[in-house]
């Protein structure tokens, strides 16, 4: 690679936002970390992007977020190479799933919440390496459906039959944790902001109950392309100052009463830290 381009490192880019933001980052001149599952998948993004902006422009690491032994081993794998690291995109994510993760949690909330907040954690000194760098989360606007964390039900199976309950938990999470990272990052060279980007027809919705589909296509759902125009501003273009917010269609929105609650933001990382202190 080209070491005076910056590193930009996204979770589950084989398809849908994760791929159609790397594609626009790598035309940006940042060289592409895909962190992912399929060696296979991945592969045909990073010829994608190659054939476009030049070899070496691009390449992956084995990740699956249903297991925190495989995220310490992901974060292990680029840390070994002693890069600094400019921006981190939080993407991948499960709707609709169900079941436990490797270490037994809930599904959605171990893959789109747990699993990323300890990847974050561990690239944080690479992240502070680089010049202004940037974590970005992608959450959703279903997390205002959410009341309340039931603790209990965070660490063990999906209990709903949809999973959607539980979906938007996980996008409450995202949001917490992205307000209280941010004040951990206060007076540091790295900002925190996340996201929702719309409804966009993405591999995201493979997981949906079938009965549940239909539903989806009653909604004006967005092209991938269109979707990643918030992702692609809170990358390149949100002002530092701004670290923590919430935002959609490129502007700072407002999240939900118990999102924006300190307390809850507290607590959700102090078990988050306890949950994940033997990967640390």
């Amino acid at each position: 690679m080209n070491s005076k381009k910056k590193i930009a490192l996204i979770t589950g880019a084989s398809s849908g936002l994760g791929k159609a933001t790397a594609i626009k980052l790598a035309g940006a001149g940042f060289h592409i970390v895909l962190a992912g599952r399929s060696e296979e998948k991945n592969q045909i993004v990073i010829n994608e992007i190659n054939s476009s902006v030049g070899q070496n422009s691009c390449e992956w690491l084995p990740l699956d977020l249903k297991s925190l032994l495989s995220v310490k081993n992901c974060a292990d794998l680029f840390l070994k190479s002693n890069r600094p690291l400019s921006l981190l995109i939080n993407n991948a994510g499960v709707a609709g799933a169900s079941g436990r993760t490797s270490e037994g949690f809930e599904l959605s909330f171990g893959v789109n919440y747990l699993g990323h907040f300890l990847l974050t954690n561990l690239l944080l000194n690479s992240l502070k390496k680089s010049r202004n760098s940037r974590i970005v989360t992608i959450t959703s606007k279903v997390h205002k459906h959410v009341r309340f964390i039931d603790w209990e039900l965070v660490i063990g199976k999906t209990s709903s039959i949809t999973g959607i309950s539980e979906y938007a938990v996980s996008k409450l999470a995202n949001i917490l944790f992205n307000r209280e990272l941010a004040k951990k990052l206060v007076g540091t060279n790295v900002s925190a902001y996340c996201l929702h980007p719309g409804i966009v027809d993405t591999n995201i919705w493979r997981t949906l109950p079938f009965f549940l589909k239909p539903l989806l296509k009653i909604k004006s759902m967005q092209t991938p392309e269109e979707g990643i125009k918030t992702i692609v501003y809170c990358s390149l273009e949100a002002p530092h100052a701004e670290n923590g917010y919430y935002y959609s269609n490129k502007r700072i929105d407002t999240p939900s009463d118990i999102a924006k609650s300190d307390a809850l933001a507290v607590e959700l990382w102090e078990r988050s830290r306890e949950w994940t202190k033997q990967f640390m």
